[in-house]
């Protein structure tokens, strides 16, 4: 490429050329052994992960040494998860146009902090926001922001319910912090994530202090428990438990939350997608009514690692938690991404969310979704067909299945595991361990989830 648009290429040029080939030509080859390749690395493919422990070198090495080095040994000792296979902790594989569109972001090496930086990041991260708005049905009046992961999205999100219920209670949070503060009440799910949790304790409103509302038999939330709220408050619902894939009663609950004056967030890292899909989006509808709203794109929509999302229905609430000011920044006339976000220095995330959901459309963003879906509800019909105990209603892409007693279960779990053919998680389940099939992917297809299946029951004792 270069070297055709320049007549005398620099040798760095040139250099640089071969070596990009060269990285383009292994990741290819890459992706393309994924589909016979087994999921979990060979034990003595991790083991030689030692090689790489060496002391820093003293003197610079030939960049080209050190991606054959990377390729060979790091390659083998990687996890499937690109694959079509892994079925562990809903981990997505990144679409071809997300693939691409992040290699030419690495190229590009834009600060996505601020428009003046990088005019093509934040315009594309407007764009996109847009069109998530728009998928999810929520107003496009919304503030959003591009983070690393749900964690950071649950974070920035309640950062910006903090600042409003606070507010509210006339306290000034970013300037005077929670020293003397009238207390935020917080009530959770019993089912709520941990990283919910953590955001928590990170802003200050602690992990332990919370309201606990009791779970049903599915982990959602049960309304009719809610305690009584008064404000300032704060309500977290959960669209997709980790563990069954279901919604709690978000209609009712928002009403009462917001009767009390609270404000409700939602920790949807996986499930907020179902929105995308007509079939689905029944399950989430309910969750419009929030006032912030958490996910990953690395998740569903199958975007490269890392990319979350959070989107809050007040804006200023959103800039108030999060903008920062110095002497040296530009003038504020358009929307600048570094005063919605934790972070100011950060990479282009938006651009991979751009390319995957122009490459799928609307369609094909649908199409995904409910595809996973079914495949999940084929592997539940074919492990409960072979006498397998299913723990859960299978609404979207989570399975719970049951070997008979808690240690057939980890010896069945242990045995996909070490054989390779696919990979799948293990949890307790309100009190019995559980193999947790999670099917997320693009790259799944029906001989996937056949040759899955059968792996399994292989592995059952």
């Amino acid at each position: 490429m270069w070297l055709r648009r320049y007549k005398r290429p620099t040798p760095i040029i040139a250099r640089m050329e071969k070596l990009l080939r060269d990285a383009a030509g292994r990741g290819i080859r890459y992706r393309e052994s994924l589909h016979e390749r087994r999921v979990a690395p060979a034990p003595e493919s991790v083991a030689r992960l030692e090689q790489l422990r060496t002391p820093l070198p003293a003197e610079p090495a030939d960049p080209a040494a050190v991606l054959a080095l990377l390729d060979d040994i790091g390659s083998p000792a990687t996890v499937a998860s690109a694959g079509g296979r892994y079925f562990g902790f809903v981990n997505g594989s990144s679409l071809p146009a997300a693939l691409a569109a992040s290699w030419l972001v690495s190229a590009w090496d834009q600060n996505a902090c601020l428009s003046v930086m990088s005019p093509v990041s934040v315009a594309l991260e407007e764009i996109a926001l847009a069109w998530l708005l728009d998928i999810f049905g929520l107003p496009e009046s919304c503030g959003g922001s591009f983070v690393t992961g749900a964690t950071m999205a649950n974070f920035t999100a309640l950062a910006a319910a903090r600042h409003s219920v606070l507010k509210r209670a006339g306290w000034d949070v970013e300037a005077r912090g929670l020293f003397g503060a009238p207390p935020v009440t917080v009530v959770v799910g019993a089912e709520a994530h941990p990283t919910l949790l953590k955001a928590l304790g990170l802003l200050g409103l602690g992990r332990d202090r919370v309201l606990t509302v009791a779970a049903d038999g599915q982990g959602r939330m049960r309304a009719d428990d809610l305690p009584r709220i008064t404000a300032p408050a704060v309500v977290c619902m959960q669209a997709g438990n980790v563990n069954t894939g279901a919604f709690d009663p978000a209609k009712e609950i928002c009403a009462r939350a917001h009767a009390a004056g609270a404000w409700v967030h939602v920790d949807g890292a996986f499930g907020l997608w179902a929105l995308a899909a007509p079939e689905r989006a029944h399950l989430a509808a309910g969750f419009r009514h929030a006032d912030s709203w958490a996910t990953d794109a690395h998740k569903w929509l199958n975007a490269g690692y890392d990319c979350g999302l959070a989107f809050v229905r007040d804006e200023e609430a959103l800039r108030a938690a999060m903008a920062i000011g110095a002497t040296y920044l530009p003038p504020q006339g358009v929307r600048e991404p570094m005063h919605y976000t934790p972070e100011a220095s950060r990479r282009a995330r938006a651009v991979e969310v751009w390319a995957a959901l122009r490459s799928l459309g609307r369609r094909g963003l649908a199409d995904l979704i409910e595809r996973n879906c079914r495949q999940a509800a084929r592997l539940a019909e074919g492990l409960r067909a072979a006498g397998c105990d299913i723990l859960n209603e299978v609404v979207i892409n989570q399975v719970l299945v049951s070997f008979g007693d808690d240690a057939r279960t980890r010896q069945a779990i242990a045995a996909i595991q070490e054989e390779g053919t696919c990979w799948c998680g293990g949890t307790v389940w309100q009190g019995r361990t559980a193999m947790r099939i999670s099917v997320s992917s693009w790259a799944t297809t029906e001989a996937d989830i056949d040759r899955a299946l059968a792996a399994i029951l292989r592995a059952a004792p």
